[in-house]
C-alpha cells in the first residue's frame, strides 16, 4: 500500500512537471495582442490588425491567426513602410518639422522642457531647430521608452520585417509626407500648448500611467480596457486631445478605410495593420467599413 502511495505521488510530481513544460515551451504566439478583424466583401476577404508603434521583444513571434493570415497574404498594408528610405523621411522633416527662422522656446516652458529632455538623455540643443509638434512627439515616445519599450521593436516595423522574409508586398495607406503635414497643422501658438500639457502630464506621472495602461491594453488584447482609451479620448478637449481625436484619429479614418476597401476589393487574403486606437471607438475604421457594406467580423 505504502509503495503505490508513493508511486501516485511520484506520478502525480511527473505530470505537474509535464504540465509545467508544456506551459513553459508553448509557443508564445498564442497570446491575443492588440485587436484583429476581419473584413469580407465581394467575394473577398482581409485581416485587419490593430498595431503599437512602439513595442518589446516578448511581443513576439506573433498570435497565431495574425501569423497564419500573413503567411498567404499577398500584400501587407501599412500606414506607412518602416523601411522606407532615409532621404524621403530627411526630406518630410525639413519640410514640415523645421523650425521657422527666428523661433525659439518661450521663458516659461524652457527650463521645464530642458529638465525634461535631460531626463531622456536628450539635450535641449538637439531640438532647438525643430518645431514644437515633433519635441512634444519626442516626448512622448520617451515615456514609453522609459518603460521597456522601443521603436526599433515596434510592431508594424516587426510586421514589415516579416512580410519582406516571406516575401509578401508591403504597400503604404498614407505616406511620410502625409502624417507630417498632419502633425504640422496645428498653430506654432498651439504645438507650444501641446508641449506644455505634455510636460504638465510627465510631472504628475499621468503620461507614465497612460502610456503603461495603452500599453498593457493592446498587449492582452483587453477589449474594455482599449474602450475605455477611446472613451477618454473622445472626451479630452485639451489641445493635445482634441488634435488626437479630430485630426490623427477622425481626420485619417476617412481614408483609411476607403484604402483598406480598395485593397480588400483588388486581393484577397491580404493584411492591413495600423494604429489600434483607429479600430475602437465611434467613427472607427472598422465602423467605416460596416457602412460600406462589407461584412466586419472582431475576432479578438
Amino acid at each position: 500500500m505504502g509503495s503505490r502511495i508513493i508511486e501516485r505521488g511520484v506520478l502525480r510530481q511527473l505530470a505537474a512537471l509535464l504540465l509545467l513544460l508544456m506551459v513553459v515551451s508553448a509557443p508564445a504566439w498564442a497570446a491575443e495582442r492588440g485587436a484583429l478583424f476581419k473584413i469580407s466583401g465581394g467575394g473577398h476577404s482581409l485581416y485587419l490588425f490593430g498595431t503599437m508603434h512602439v513595442g518589446r521583444p516578448d511581443f513576439y513571434p506573433f498570435e497565431k491567426r495574425l501569423d497564419a493570415a500573413l503567411a498567404k497574404a499577398p500584400v501587407l498594408a501599412l500606414e506607412i513602410d518602416p523601411g522606407l528610405s532615409p532621404e524621403v523621411a530627411a526630406r518630410a522633416m525639413q519640410k514640415y518639422a523645421a523650425a521657422p527662422p527666428g523661433m525659439s522656446t518661450p521663458p516659461a516652458l524652457a527650463p521645464r522642457l530642458a529638465a525634461a529632455l535631460a531626463a531622456q538623455g536628450i539635450p535641449a540643443e538637439a531640438l532647438a531647430s525643430f518645431k514644437p509638434w515633433l519635441v512634444a512627439t519626442v516626448l512622448s515616445v520617451g515615456e514609453f521608452t522609459r518603460l521597456g519599450y522601443s521603436q526599433a521593436d515596434a510592431v508594424d516595423v516587426r510586421l514589415a520585417s516579416l512580410a519582406r522574409e516571406r516575401k509578401v508586398k508591403v504597400i503604404e495607406l498614407e505616406s511620410v509626407d502625409s502624417q507630417m503635414a498632419l502633425l504640422n497643422s496645428l498653430s506654432l501658438e498651439q504645438q507650444w500648448a501641446f508641449v506644455d500639457e505634455t510636460l504638465k502630464q510627465m510631472a504628475s506621472g499621468e503620461a507614465a500611467r497612460e502610456a503603461r495602461e495603452i500599453a498593457n491594453a493592446w498587449a492582452t488584447a483587453d477589449r474594455k480596457g482599449l474602450e475605455a482609451i477611446a472613451a477618454r479620448v473622445a472626451a479630452d478637449d485639451s489641445v493635445g486631445g482634441r488634435f488626437t481625436r479630430e485630426v490623427l484619429l477622425d481626420g485619417r479614418n476617412g481614408a483609411l478605410a476607403d484604402g483598406i476597401a480598395a485593397l480588400l476589393a483588388k486581393s484577397d487574403h491580404s493584411v492591413a495593420a495600423i494604429g489600434v486606437l483607429h479600430l475602437i471607438g465611434k467613427g472607427s475604421v472598422p465602423e467605416r467599413l460596416a457602412k460600406k457594406g462589407l461584412t466586419v467580423e472582431r475576432i479578438y
